[in-house]
């Protein structure tokens, strides 16, 4: 038993693959967002991206402050409320040193403006979807907000989270 036991250590048994973590495209050409779990994209959502190229940052960012119900402090809205334009989660990365204080990733009290290029830098989603997304993206979670013409695989296996 004892030699089988370390033929299967020396030969046989691999060690197991290494979990990668969540990971988030974001498509500013698409106006999609691709969220990778478990080595594969689990899903592809609508979004609406900043009213001009520049506002929404690209780069890799890293998820640093989520919220439920959050409030909008530009114009003193409580969270929660029907006129708040975060909607009802707020999934905030680090651009420009911002601390996920300013942009993020939320809903918005403006369906209709999904799929459009309309925000001030922010991404955001329809309710259900960043609800969704919320409770699966851990704080530190990596974004990946592009402008390419590439399919959400080939973007995703070059930052190697596929």
């Amino acid at each position: 038993m004892r030699v089988l036991l370390i033929f299967l250590l020396l030969f046989g048994a691999t060690p197991a693959k290494a979990e990668r973590p969540p990971f988030i495209i974001v498509n500013k050409a698409t106006n999609q967002l691709a969220f990778i779990q478990h080595g594969k994209i689990e899903a592809i959502y609508p979004v609406a991206t900043g009213v001009a190229t520049h506002l929404t940052p690209e780069g890799l960012f890293t998820v640093t402050v989520k919220a439920k119900n959050p409030y909008y402090r530009k114009k003193n809205i409580p969270g929660g409320a029907p006129n708040n334009p975060l909607g009802t989660r707020w999934i905030g990365f680090d651009a420009y040193g911002t601390d996920g204080r300013t942009y993020g990733i939320h809903g918005t009290n403006n369906p209709q403006s999904i799929g459009k290029y309309i925000t001030q830098g922010c991404v955001r989603m329809h309710k259900k979807d960043v609800e969704e997304l919320y409770e699966k993206v851990p704080i530190g979670t990596k974004v990946a907000i592009v402008r390419s013409n590439e399919p959400f695989v080939a973007i995703a296996k070059k930052y190697g989270a596929l």
